[in-house]
């Protein structure tokens, strides 16, 4: 074998190496990833003494949907769920509105004495204080209010901790996009809303879906702010009712895994849906300043 076929055979399998490699990186990654999903679905699906098996089952033995039934027929997750819906698709409406206008409008209008900059960092600094310390803050504003134990007062509260990530997001992508289009339209006749509308709107739906899906899960998954607003069954979210399963004489991990097997469909499935416009609003917009 002459010299440069040796070197190239070797290169093929470095190759293959560092393929393989990156395959076994990506499976490890995988299995951390959905061990916990996995585990908390074929929970539910066992009796109570099964849960904790010595060795566990990987696979149930005997499946049931007793804690499906326990979950939502005799108790509220439905309800729960139900709240955790309306709750987080309107936080993601009311933020994805005003966090797109509010990002347009740093893109692309000019401001004296550098204000964009100001502006920009008043909104992020916002997001810099852990929600715990305004919880205080919001409980006298809603009980003067009386919008405690309302979906309404969840929404709002919502709302003012996603609003300046939907604000950045937006406005890095908007800064990615090439301003010459709107420009265009306008030259053409049309206003600048009606640029906004017809032009950097339909070229920014990569960005409204990373948005919205992470302003969605953040309201579906929240669970401090919920816990000390919401104090009846009625107007409890999800986690609310999920973590009322675990009692000062018994924790029902049966019922938990059921209900948290359950909360994780609907983001999966949303996240499929806006998959493709997700992974291109992630690669481009938001990685911005």
């Amino acid at each position: 074998m002459t010299l440069p076929k040796k070197i190239h055979a070797r290169s093929r399998t470095t190759d293959v190496l560092i393929r393989l490699l990156a395959y076994l990186t990506i499976v490890v990654a995988l299995v951390v990833t959905l061990f916990p999903i996995y585990w908390i679905a074929t929970n539910s699906l066992k009796y109570d003494i099964d849960i904790f098996a010595v060795p566990p089952e990987w696979l149930p033995r005997n499946p049931t949907l007793k804690h499906y039934n326990e979950a939502f027929i005799q108790r509220p997750f439905l309800g729960y769920a139900l709240n955790s819906f309306l709750v987080a698709v309107g936080t993601t409406i009311v933020s994805l509105t005003f966090g797109t206008m509010a990002g347009y409008a740093l893109a692309r209008f000019s401001y004296p004495w550098q204000w964009r900059k100001q502006i920009s960092f008043w909104i992020l600094s916002t997001r810099m204080m852990p929600p715990i310390v305004s919880i205080i803050p919001l409980y006298l504003f809603f009980n003067y209010f009386d919008m405690l134990n309302t979906k309404s007062a969840l929404i709002v509260a919502y709302t003012a901790f996603n609003l300046p990530f939907a604000t950045w997001m937006m406005k890095s992508y908007f800064q990615d996009l090439p301003v010459e289009l709107e420009e265009a339209a306008m030259v053409d006749g049309d206003t600048r809303w009606g640029a906004f509308l017809h032009v950097a709107l339909p070229l920014a739906r990569p960005g409204l879906a990373a948005t919205a899906i992470f302003c969605l899960i953040i309201s579906w998954n929240e669970f401090l702010l919920s816990l000390i607003i919401t104090l009846t069954e009625q107007s409890q979210t999800l986690p609310i009712g999920i973590a009322g399963r675990v009692t000062q004489y018994n924790t029902y991990w049966g019922e938990i895994s059921a209900a948290g097997f359950m909360a994780c469909v609907p983001i999966v499935i949303f996240a499929f849906i806006v998959q493709k416009h997700l992974v291109r609003g992630l690669s481009l917009g938001a990685v911005k300043g």
